[in-house]
């Protein structure tokens, strides 16, 4: 997970030296007063996100393999410990019982 993420930062930030450029380059506008900081950082993840969309897509496949993988194990050790506790909880009735 921390790969995707980091590579979705990093296509990101290549859009918003693209999109900085272009602004400063008058291809697109500027922002109003002293928004352009923003304008800037909303266009570029604008942009980045259709791009991470498609470009990310084996990778985000990847890391939710990783995820599911990870659950399943979860769950797998909680019905384990779950079975425990009732057997030990079965055998201290038995034992309460026969006593």
């Amino acid at each position: 997970m921390l790969r995707y993420t980091l590579m979705r930062l990093g296509i990101f930030a290549g859009c918003l030296v693209v999109v900085w450029g272009a602004v400063y380059s008058g291809i697109f506008p500027r922002g109003f007063g002293e928004s352009n900081g923003l304008w800037m950082l909303l266009l570029s993840l604008v942009l980045s996100a259709p791009i991470s969309w498609v470009v990310l897509r084996k990778e985000r496949d990847r890391a939710s393999v990783h995820i599911v993988n990870k659950v399943d194990r979860m769950k797998a050790n909680l019905e384990a410990n779950r079975s425990q506790e009732d057997l030990a909880d079965d055998s201290a009735r038995a034992q309460g019982q026969a006593g």
